[in-house]
């Protein structure tokens, strides 16, 4: 297999395009589909679980303890890559991950599940941060185009997938294998890996910006526990929420400081200031990521609560916006490649996001599932356009030498994009239900409410209420993307990087090199 070699300056040639490159990367996303099938799996075997091992209390923090863990140490597990080796890291991941895996499937309270949930963060953020690394390590911009419909259907089965796997788990077998089956498809994958995967690993002899890892760490960590308490554990105006973002403000303040003197900094700023196409790419992939995670959320809710469609079927509910990704991704990479002419994608997928997004925010009770799958259409067309060519538009924009902090970053926007939309969407959601059901209970109580289970006069409140929320939604995600179209619309079309010799500005910062290839 074509492999890259050390130059004689000690930097890294980014090479030719291996012969085997998809076989390859069917090993890096086949690591990444397991994170991603995981915490749809889990999410399905929650109420078994729950009802096993008791906890009712502290069951949000089962998703909590992975969610923040995975975006606290993504840009850590990025920078430790691009200093010590890509592939050893991420095969790292990939064993944290399925450790964690076991240690949760064999967990006897629910204490013990948080705390193995969050050794199984690790393992994720490390997942997330590596596969697109690598990706961009193993194929140039130039040639990415072709190779996109692998990660956007990776990204619709375990959309779809997620769901429906853990259904039949917890309907066929114990809960705990929602756990233990990613043992057998993390043990493949690093075996896959550990023999196909190729790629060089430069050990830097540089201090480690342990300043920047923890500010960072303080960060993320308050900004995570905001979105995830606002609006339902804590008040938006709480003293508690007040305080998180305060924590956040100070501590990103004083972490830019910090890597502005780092001699090898966590998170170089260069990335965001080398050229202003990065920054609007993370625009566009932050706004995709709200769309994704809130449409992911809200959309089966609407359908179930007011269509009445089978909750049984949630995954194929999705499958109106997951299919025309998998498809305008593919067919848009491929004009990529052929053309190297990209920047129309990213303002016709912001366009078709807020329009598509605009359509949803007019649903009413009356609203047909067809005309509603049309409409789901629109977004997953602009999906399509938007997420992988945003994150080819941000590879193509940094040096290879920081690939590894810029590529994390942009899955750290994803995953925060997320976390912050669900918030906010869950907050908007809450609030129009109990302003059309005063006194109707909790944020917990009314997403429990069964609307069948109600007499009919409060029913039809409900589902007036449950509309009037879907409408908030995604008006807001309208408003969202419209920014995001207004960022691809400054995006400036760079030739695409091709293999072959990196710039001298390549060179790892203020450290010596050692170059081998794995």
């Amino acid at each position: 297999m074509s492999a890259s070699t050390s130059l004689p300056d000690g930097s890294t040639d980014p090479t030719a395009v291996p012969k085997n490159v998809r076989w390859v990367l069917l090993g890096v996303m086949l690591a990444m589909l397991l994170a991603m099938l995981d915490n749809m799996v889990v999410g399905t075997a929650m109420p078994t679980i729950v009802g096993d091992l008791g906890g009712l209390e502290h069951m949000s923090w089962v998703v909590t303890a992975y969610t923040l863990v995975t975006a606290v140490t993504t840009p850590i597990w990025g920078k430790f890559g691009d200093l010590v080796g890509r592939k050893p890291m991420y095969l790292a991941s990939i064993a944290v991950f399925v450790l964690g895996s076991a240690l949760c499937g064999a967990a006897q309270s629910m204490t013990e599940l948080i705390a193995f949930r969050a050794l199984q963060g690790i393992g994720a953020g490390g997942i997330g941060a590596g596969a697109f690394t690598l990706i961009a390590a193993l194929v140039p911009p130039r040639e990415r185009g072709k190779y996109q419909g692998m990660t956007a259907s990776v990204m619709a089965i375990g959309t779809i997938g997620g769901p429906l796997l853990g259904g039949f788990i917890t309907g066929h077998w114990d809960w705990r294998w929602a756990f233990y089956v990613n043992l057998p498809l993390g043990l493949l994958a690093l075996v896959w890996l550990g023999r196909m995967l190729h790629v060089p690993t430069q050990r830097l002899k540089a201090k480690i910006d342990w300043a920047g890892i923890a500010l960072l760490t303080l960060s993320i960590g308050a900004i995570v526990l905001a979105a995830t308490w606002a609006g339902t554990t804590y008040a938006w105006g709480s003293w508690q929420i007040l305080a998180l973002g305060a924590v956040a403000v100070i501590g990103l303040a004083l972490f830019v400081r910090t890597e502005k003197r780092a001699g090898e900094p966590l998170l170089p700023l260069s990335v965001f200031t080398g050229h202003r196409n990065y920054p609007l790419a993370v625009t566009m992939i932050l706004a995709a990521g709200v769309v994704m995670f809130g449409a992911g959320l809200y959309l089966p809710l609407f359908q179930q609560t007011v269509q009445g469609a089978s909750a049984a079927n949630s995954g194929l509910l999705m499958l109106p916006m997951m299919i025309p990704v998998v498809i305008v991704s593919t067919l848009a990479g491929k004009v990529m490649s052929a053309t190297g002419r990209y920047k129309i994608f990213p303002v016709l997928g912001t366009a078709f996001l807020t329009a598509g997004l605009a359509l949803l925010a007019t649903m009413d009770t009356g609203t047909s599932r067809l005309l509603t799958g049309l409409y789901m259409v629109l977004v997953g067309i602009g999906l399509g356009f938007t997420l992988q060519m945003a994150g080819t538009i941000a590879q193509n924009s940094v040096a290879m030498r920081d690939m590894g902090a810029a590529m994390s970053s942009v899955n750290l926007f994803r995953t925060l994009g997320g976390s912050l939309g669900v918030a906010v969407f869950g907050s908007l959601f809450t609030r129009a239900v109990h302003a059309h059901l005063p006194g109707a209970g909790t944020p917990a109580d009314v997403s429990a409410v069964s609307a069948s289970e109600l007499p009919a006069g409060v029913r039809n409140a409900y589902l007036g209420a449950v509309t009037d929320g879907t409408h908030q939604i995604f008006l807001t995600g309208a408003v969202l993307c419209a920014l995001a179209f207004v960022a691809a619309l400054f995006v400036i079309e760079v030739p695409l990087k091709k293999a072959g010799p990196p710039p001298a500005t390549d060179r790892p910062r203020n450290s010596t090199a050692t170059t081998a290839v794995n």
